[in-house]
């Protein structure tokens, strides 16, 4: 194994052409570079210095080294500085867990802003609905999660978790085209209580909201159909098996030739999203910026955080 150390020594006498002027520019003394010019010598087993009047020159076993020892010193000082920044909070890995629309919505806009404001930190994302999410944080097996309030997660005054809010979206009513409600502006929740329903399996927090929508509209849903992938929903809608409730994010920019898509009347069902991480881990020097970034894509979605 060839030490860096005796790179460095080479480098300094390749410079410096003398033992005595590469020992100064070391803070050397002039018999211990030698020692360590002998000793790099037996490691790699060539003669890499010849004396040369007063000075001495590289052999070409000494140049060809030389010209790995650039390439290997310049390594060591890419490590130093990643391990400094690392040191001072500016560098390392963030773990973010997400649900999908979460990830499309504000994490995935958030790591390029990250990649601008703070280059860095690197996120390493993870799908994981808001259930699965909030306990992966408090296992420590991530850092932060992208979770949707549902029944039954840790409240605000948790004193376990640290919450940010980001951002709140209203679930609009999804309709096969030809029906009867199609045709208006808006459709109210109660409307649909003879409808059969389609809708995300019990345990994501979607399935929450829907149901508790109806709930507050005077009926529970007849769920005929399950799925956690909104378009799924959508085609199921499309082909006359039902109507939904979704999220209005999560069907953005999807073509949906067989659906209508109405505003929910009244109040809407919400589903509000937040960023949560293990209290006290909130000022991390990790954690803050990839925090920052997440309020400000929030904000961009659209001014105060709704969508």
């Amino acid at each position: 194994m060839i030490d860096a150390r005796r790179l460095r020594t080479l480098r300094a006498v390749a410079d410096h052409r003398t033992v005595t002027a590469a020992a100064a520019a070391l803070y050397l003394t002039p018999s211990a570079v030698s020692q360590q010019l002998a000793a790099l010598e037996n490691e790699v087993g060539h003669q890499l210095l010849v004396r040369d009047g007063r000075g001495v020159r590289l052999t070409t076993a000494g140049e060809i080294l030389v010209q790995h020892s650039n390439a290997v010193l310049a390594q060591l000082e890419r490590a130093e500085a990643e391990l400094a920044a690392y040191a001072a909070g500016e560098a390392g890995e963030v773990t973010v867990v997400s649900f999908a629309t979460g990830i499309a919505t504000v994490v995935a806009p958030a790591m390029a802003e990250l990649a601008r404001t703070a280059p860095g930190i690197r996120m390493r994302v993870r799908d994981a609905e808001g259930d699965e999410s909030l306990v992966m944080v408090l296992d420590g097996h991530a850092d932060l999660a992208v979770a949707v309030e549902y029944r039954g997660a840790p409240s605000e005054d948790d004193q376990r978790l640290a919450r940010v809010p980001l951002y709140a979206e209203p679930f609009d009513a999804v309709l096969p085209r030809g029906h009867r409600l199609a045709g208006g502006d808006r459709v109210a929740v109660a409307d649909l209580a003879a409808e059969p329903w389609i809708g995300p399996y019990p345990g994501n927090p979607c399935h929450d909201v829907v149901v508790l929508a109806c709930e507050f509209a005077g009926f529970q849903p007849r769920l005929a159909h399950s799925s956690d992938d909104f378009r799924a929903v959508a085609a199921l809608a499309g082909a006359g098996a039902g109507v939904a409730l979704v999220p209005r994010s999560a069907l953005r920019g999807v073509d949906l030739p067989d659906v209508v898509i109405l505003p929910v009347s009244g109040v809407p069902a919400t589903r509000r999203v937040f960023a949560a991480v293990r209290r006290g881990a909130e000022d991390h020097p990790l954690i803050r910026p990839v925090l920052t970034a997440l309020r400000a894509t929030a904000e961009r979605v659209r001014p105060g955080g709704e969508i």
